[in-house]
């Protein structure tokens, strides 16, 4: 999901080392086997459980399975498994079936946005994400199918896991024979404790919650900090791999750094470095969006004469584990999608990361023995500057698809909500006014018959579910929804490593002058010219998996188009009726070109400049766009524009903009 990228997640390849053996043995050798009586016990003793263990103890894969063996899928029940990311939905489920010697898809089965893969009399063991839970509980409000709903990953505490936990609690209430486990990587399980824990006595007999906590294979880690501050963490992360190269035993390095544009800087300075010495190093990038190809090589055995440096985003620090990793170099920073306070909308942000952070990444370095974790910054930083946790997403992201679907689950009072994380009010309306002025909601705050319900009912992020409804008028619907597919996928663009030259070039070929979202449509309906090929697609640095993930959501997408009973219409490339269209979800996210390359906000004047990947960096700048998102680094970037018309504003959303001098605006 668009989402996923703030977090460094995608596409992601779970490699096992125990894979030569038999499956029997595989289960038996994680350290969560001997833990199964516990479970299972403390299950059948306490309505929620909160269960606490490294990444790489095997809680994801085999708690489901000691489960589905000791009953808890008999008589038509199903074990419910929540994951907060697509790909890891996916993989986990793959892997419980492989285990399980059951077709996929049957038994066990997983459901994804856009995606459902189980059968409704068959499975007993249903991986989901979050999200597609939430929109479950739409049609089954008490869940009753579930004997028991695992929220794994609850440590990342995103937007959607945070809103299941508190309708989970509600559900309970009325359901008291369901059962919850939160699985958690690091040490908060005292939070998820007490919010589950109704006993308001004393007494901890009456406990309806407890916590199990699961040791790992761990190895002890030396932390090192630097004497003082550094200027350029990228650059500094590099000279530290070199020294680590020189001057410490054999062992491979891992190195976290923030996004796919800093692993690829510094992969390409190892590589400048390189012939330089004596043992080659090998550099090898790690993210979300590559090819699943070239992140297998991070798995493979290391030549000999040769030292392997994987640099990485955060999808290293819970969701894969690689073996041979000795060292962990930690920039100390990561990139988390929040609300800018001065500007009111959501941007993608690098800031610090925090000490639980921290500590997930040095334990990197102690998977197979002794390691060091080299941290970039210093110790007295560190102990002052980093948080201790986190911030939930809940507290500093965009609210907007969160109220739209807790009022479609008829909580109408979204601010009384019992949140795990409540978020701060500012939030939460800055939200409530969006979904107003998007006319999902009425005077009274409550959903419009029209459009806020078919909002809720879409799987998009309501902007663009406004684009949707908005089509069909506008007589675009046919690129609107190809426009809106592509926008669920990303990394569209491939840049292989020293083809920066050949991967811009064949870039400019779809690029026009409106904009960003035009040029996702002319790649689009190139595909399906080329007949959906995938050899095109690498000649022109393309990546067919996301061109073909954009399809299928299209379809699905389309679905809802014709329950809606919209009708599919194309305005046959007349890009002004898509543009019009776009400006009615993104009103506003309006900016206006103010000289010297910047441009400002028409609410409230904040300060943007064009993405150098956007089509409209190299051209003369437009005077107003219209932006999709904000990816803040030294700069506040605007990322996926089009550009308008200004007349097109107060037409298209005149409850949002007035015309005309600030006067006459006062006058009337």
């Amino acid at each position: 999901e668009r989402r996923e990228v703030s977090q460094g997640a995608g596409e992601c390849i779970h490699y096992n080392r125990f894979m030569t053996l038999p499956l029997t043995q595989q289960r038996q050798r994680l350290p969560v086997f001997q833990y199964r009586n516990h479970i299972l016990y403390m299950l059948e003793k306490y309505s929620t459980l909160v269960v606490v263990g490294e990444t790489g103890c095997g809680k994801s894969t085999q708690i489901p399975q000691y489960l589905h063996e000791s009953g808890w899928s008999k008589g038509g029940r199903v074990i419910c498994v929540t994951q907060p990311r697509r790909i890891a939905t996916v993989t986990v489920a793959t892997r419980v079936a492989e285990e399980q010697g059951v077709y996929l898809g049957r038994e066990v089965g997983y459901a994804i946005r856009f995606e459902d893969c189980t059968d409704k009399t068959l499975t007993r063991i249903k991986f989901v994400t979050d999200g597609l839970l939430i929109r479950e509980m739409m049609a089954d409000p008490l869940l009753r199918r579930y004997s028991v709903v695992m929220l794994d990953e609850a440590h990342e505490r995103t937007i959607n896991t945070d809103v299941v936990i508190g309708l989970l609690k509600k559900i309970q209430k009325k359901r008291p024979e369901l059962k919850i486990i939160i699985s958690s990587a690091t040490l908060d399980a005292e939070a998820f404790r007490d919010f589950f824990n109704s006993n308001t006595t004393d007494d901890t007999s009456l406990d309806t919650a407890s916590i199990l906590s699961i040791e790992g294979r761990m190895f002890p880690v030396d932390i090192h900090y630097t004497a003082d501050p550094v200027p350029d963490y990228i650059k500094a992360a590099v000279d530290t791999v070199f020294k680590i190269h020189q001057n410490e035993k054999r062992g491979d390095i891992l190195v976290f750094l923030t996004g796919q544009e800093e692993v690829e800087t510094a992969v390409n300075m190892t590589n400048d470095y390189n012939h330089q010495l004596q043992q080659k190093l090998m550099p090898l990038p790690m993210y979300g969006g590559l090819p699943p190809g070239e992140q297998l090589k991070v798995f493979k055995k290391t030549p000999e004469n040769m030292r392997k440096v994987i640099y990485a985003t955060n999808i290293a620090e819970a969701s894969i584990t690689i073996d041979g990793v000795v060292y962990v170099v930690d920039c100390g920073f990561v990139k988390l999608k929040m609300v800018l306070p001065n500007a009111g909308m959501e941007s993608l942000v690098i800031v610090p990361i925090s000490k639980a952070s921290a500590k997930q990444r040095a334990g990197r370095a102690g998977r197979v023995r002794s390691g060091k974790a080299y941290r970039l910054l210093t110790e007295k930083d560190y102990e002052k500057l980093l948080s201790s946790a986190t911030v939930p997403e809940m507290q500093r992201v965009n609210l907007s698809a969160v109220v739209i679907q807790l009022k479609a689950l008829g909580i109408d009072n979204v601010l009384r909500f019992d949140f795990l994380s409540p978020p701060p009010a500012k939030n939460m309306i800055r939200s409530l006014e969006l979904l107003y002025a998007l006319e999902a909601l009425d005077d009274y705050g409550r959903l419009t018959l029209g459009c806020g319900n078919k909002m809720a009912e879409l799987p998009v992020d309501p902007m663009l579910g406004k684009m949707l409804l908005s089509s069909s008028k506008l007589e675009c619907s046919e690129e609107i929804l190809t426009i809106t597919a592509m926008l669920q996928v990303q990394n569209i663009f491939y840049t292989p490593p020293k083809r920066k030259a050949a991967s811009d070039n064949a870039r400019r070929k779809f690029a026009v002058y409106e904009g960003d979202h035009l040029t996702l449509l002319n790649v689009y309906k190139a595909f399906m010219r080329c007949r959906k090929s995938s050899k095109w697609c690498q000649e022109n640095y393309l990546n067919y998996k996301a061109l073909t993930k954009a399809v299928a959501i299209r379809e699905r997408l389309k679905v809802f188009m014709k329950k809606f009973k919209l009708p599919l219409i194309s305005c046959d490339d007349d890009p002004e009726a898509v543009c019009k269209c776009l400006v009615t979800g993104f009103f506003a996210n309006a900016a206006k070109y103010c000289g010297d390359g910047c441009y400002r906000t028409i609410r409230d004047n904040h300060v943007l400049h064009i993405h150098p990947n956007s089509v409209l960096y190299t051209e003369e700048p437009p005077k107003w766009v219209i932006f999709h998102e904000v990816l803040q680094t030294k700069k506040d970037y605007m990322r996926d524009i089009t550009v308008i018309e200004p007349s097109w504003l107060y037409e298209l959303a005149p409850h949002y903009y007035e015309y005309g001098t600030v006067s006459l605006i006062n006058y009337r």
